[in-house]
């Protein structure tokens, strides 16, 4: 069990990192900025196992409290910073169906969790048709790998990897109504014995009522390289996040803007495929500022 609650718990954070990519192929420009305070959430009591299946789990909820900000240093060059500042992760009781006794304890563990810093370059001309930028993203990890009494609950990965992203975007117009595309692909470099990842994916919106409204669609594709990996040991003998899981994920984000400068989201997102993964929607809601 140990072995599955710290593979669920890892990809909950990588579709959390996921979610919240913004900016696509747009560095910022200089001296502005993006800011956005979100709570995602997931509980879940099924996942799909090592070979595609379903199985049941004993539920499982995950809760990340971040921030997250991109500012222009330069007309190219935009820093960026995801940090859940505050993460829990919790378990329920389990409970045997046949006598109804407590076999596991739940508990929970809080804290902060993993956090990624970046920074975008703007590969393309301002005013291109086809915005270009490249993303260095560092993992650092700062969240507990081994919360609990058995160590089966995590708010971070324990491994630090260094993720290379090409972005390319478009923007145009449908009769009154704005719209934009971005696809992505990357190269996720990790260590401690863990599979490199090979990703992709991309998002597409369009702005509606009188341009206050942001409606996007998003897929996101990871794909675990084994060969790269170096910790070769079978799943159930491991004591750190899983190797080589992969999914399919698609979701959607309403972005509604108050303001100039003030709005509000929410979002929701699955894995329609994958191995070794939550087979349960996560969600999030935030509010954000240009500034």
């Amino acid at each position: 069990m140990t072995f599955l609650y710290r593979t669920l718990l890892s990809i909950a954070f990588t579709l959390t990192s996921l979610s919240l990519a913004a900016g696509g192929g747009w560095p910022q420009p200089k001296g502005k900025g993006f800011l956005k305070l979100s709570e995602w959430w997931l509980i879940s009591d099924q996942h799909y196992t090592d070979v595609g299946g379903l199985d049941p789990n004993i539920t499982i909820g995950v809760f990340n409290t971040s921030l997250y900000a991109e500012y222009g240093l330069t007309d190219r060059i935009t820093g960026v910073i995801y940090f859940p500042f505050f993460s829990r992760t919790y378990q329920n009781n389990q409970i045997s169906e046949v006598t109804q006794e407590i076999i596991v304890q739940g508990e929970a563990v809080n804290g902060i969790g993993d956090t990624d810093i970046s920074l975008k370059f703007g590969l393309s001309n301002p005013g291109s048709p086809i915005a270009v930028a490249t993303t260095l993203t560092l993992g650092l990890p700062l969240g507990n790998d081994s919360g609990g009494s058995q160590g089966n609950l995590q708010l971070g990965d324990g491994e630090f990897n260094q993720m290379i992203l090409l972005d390319a975007g478009t923007s145009w117009q449908v009769g009154s109504v704005p719209m934009y595309a971005n696809a992505y692909t990357g190269y996720n470099n990790k260590t401690k014995g863990f599979s490199d990842e090979f990703r992709i994916g991309g998002e597409i919106g369009a702005n509606l009522l009188n341009k206050r409204l942001w409606l996007i669609g998003r897929l996101n594709v990871v794909d675990a390289l084994e060969e790269t990996g170096s910790d070769t040991r079978p799943p159930g003998a491991t004591s750190i996040f899983a190797n080589n899981t992969q999914f399919t994920s698609v979701g959607a984000e309403l972005s509604y803007n108050i303001g100039d400068n003030w709005g509000v989201s929410a979002g929701y997102a699955t894995a329609v495929s994958g191995r070794i993964i939550f087979a349960s929607p996560s969600y999030t809601a935030g509010v954000f500022t240009r500034f």
